[in-house]
């Protein structure tokens, strides 16, 4: 872009924009779509050379890898109120997780039998999972053994379910009273196989829980509240804490948990899935989808007004009003006296499969990684969505690791994250090679409880601020805030908001 097409600092200036949007993010591309369908004109500055900030993808030797370690979730709403999404493609995981917990492989989470996996919609197009050929073999096995004990036990339960009913409910429907009180001697003998019985029933009651029973309940930092759902102790800190460390990128779990709360039962309605062709395939086509110019790239904001932004190499760019949409640092840079959040880091391990390996298109966590290795959760990319492997090449697998372990030096973190992965994914590593490693020491906005899902995106008139660190640090969140913004400016602006908008609700 030429300095001429930017005003110069110090001169009376007629707008060059309604609106300057810092940050051409998922919250600042949102916040342009609905500001610019409200019929004003929109400038969206990004001080890279393309869009997405977190939500890039690199083309490496042929695949595609990801920056970021974030899945997406098909039951997310905020999808669908954008047009510009309608043409993505989600490449869905095989219901469910697959766990490591204890030297054993389980599946939870998979309720395709009593919930029913919501429509993808998007233009999705869901993959059938091919037969897994290793331990995802055994989990199947396991789950079938599961359900042959869930319905051994059941004539035993239905006493224990009786006086169950007067002891009141938790938050996951399931009796505060202490396992096996009340139950067989024959029950209590299938503690395995009961526990798993009992956490798949309380999924299945957590599914239907509508978002804002959720939002009332007490909020607790989301490992204080696990305590307190009723299932056994094991069972929690086998499979339930590692998934949700998992999906809230949080090995301390010292997050909401009403957030908590939200995120799980989205990936129990919907699973976890990815866009095709890269995570960069959902701020392209936001991008895409708004006027010719709107965006410009390479342009880098030093300070804002309320109308005027002041770039480093671009002069200042007159307008009514501004809205930053960077991350959170950023924002804090930009806006004295913002808020910061702590972070959450993370390390995005890719590596090249160079062998034809069984891959199975599920999410792995491993709930042993405490004691065997650095990764919290993997999965096989390409056989997710085949398009991120280099043609021609067996596989794509990417991990993530978290917490501490991710600042951990590289040659290091890789040797130790290689025989655990050759545990976790059932397959041999000795031919992987290591494609990228990524480390963001900010990768996700802390939510600590109490944390407000609805944080201020007005700060004053002429100056908004949006992104995930005002809602939920989720690709939900992030375009929630852009349309809460947007609607904060066209108020300002006195403009209608839109009909079809529906409320501003935020889930995470």
């Amino acid at each position: 872009m030429r300095s001429s097409e930017m005003s110069r600092p110090g001169r009376a200036q007629t707008p060059d924009a309604d609106v300057v949007v810092v940050g051409a993010g998922l919250a600042g591309l949102t916040a342009a779509h609905h500001l610019t369908a409200a019929g004003l004109h929109v400038t969206v500055l990004e001080t890279t050379s393309q869009v997405g900030g977190r939500m890039a993808t690199e083309n490496v030797d042929g695949y595609l890898l990801d920056r970021c370690g974030r899945l997406l979730c098909p039951d997310w709403p905020e999808f669908r109120r954008l047009p510009a999404l309608a043409t993505l493609e989600m490449r869905p995981f095989s219901p469910g997780a697959v766990l490591r917990a204890d030297g054993r492989i389980h599946r939870i989470g998979d309720l395709r039998r009593t919930v029913g996996r919501l429509p993808l919609g998007l233009g999705a197009r869901a993959v059938p999972p091919e037969a897994p050929a290793n331990v995802y073999a055994e989990a199947a096995v396991t789950a079938g053994r599961t359900e042959r004990a869930e319905r051994r036990t059941r004539s035993a339960l239905d006493p224990a379910r009786s006086a169950a009913g007067s002891l009141g409910r938790t938050s996951w429907g399931i009796s505060r009273r202490r396992p096996g009180r009340g139950i067989s001697r024959q029950a209590q003998g299938a503690t395995g196989a009961l526990d798993l019985a009992r956490l798949r029933g309380a999924l299945t009651r957590f599914a239907s829980v509508p978002c804002d029973r959720l939002l009332a309940r007490t909020e607790l930092p989301a490992a204080q509240a696990l305590s307190a759902r009723g299932l056994p102790a094991r069972t929690v800190g086998s499979l339930v804490r590692p998934l949700l460390s998992a999906l809230l990128s949080d090995p301390a779990l010292t997050t909401s948990s009403r957030v908590a709360d939200l995120t799980l039962r989205g990936f129990v309605r919907g699973g976890c899935c990815l866009p095709a062709g890269g995570m960069s395939a959902v701020p392209e086509l936001l991008a895409a989808a708004l006027p010719e110019g709107t965006v410009r790239t390479d342009v880098t904001a030093v300070a804002v007004t309320t109308n005027t932004v002041t770039t480093r190499d671009h002069g200042t760019l007159a307008c009514r009003a501004v809205v930053v949409a960077t991350g959170a640092a950023d924002a804090g840079v930009l806006l004295p006296g913002l808020r910061v959040p702590d972070f959450h880091p993370m390390t995005v391990l890719h590596h090249a499969v160079d062998e034809a390996l069984p891959l199975s298109p599920s999410l792995l966590v491993d709930g042993d990684a405490a004691r065997h290795g650095p990764v919290s959760h993997s999965w096989a990319a390409s056989a997710v969505d085949p398009a991120r492997a280099r043609p021609g090449r067996a596989g794509l697998v990417t991990s993530v690791v978290l917490g501490t372990s991710a600042a951990q030096p590289l040659a290091s973190l890789e040797e130790a994250a290689r025989s655990q992965l050759a545990t976790l994914h059932g397959v041999p590593t000795r031919r992987w090679s290591l494609l990228a490693a990524h480390h963001d020491a900010q990768a996700v906005p802390a939510m600590p409880a109490p944390h407000d899902m609805r944080r201020p995106v007005r700060l004053l008139s002429g100056l908004y601020v949006c992104g995930e660190h005002r809602d939920t640090s989720t690709v939900q969140g992030a375009l929630v805030s852009g349309r809460r913004a947007a609607h904060e400016v066209l108020r300002d602006f006195r403009l209608p908001l839109p009909v079809s908008g529906g409320p501003l609700t935020t889930a995470a």
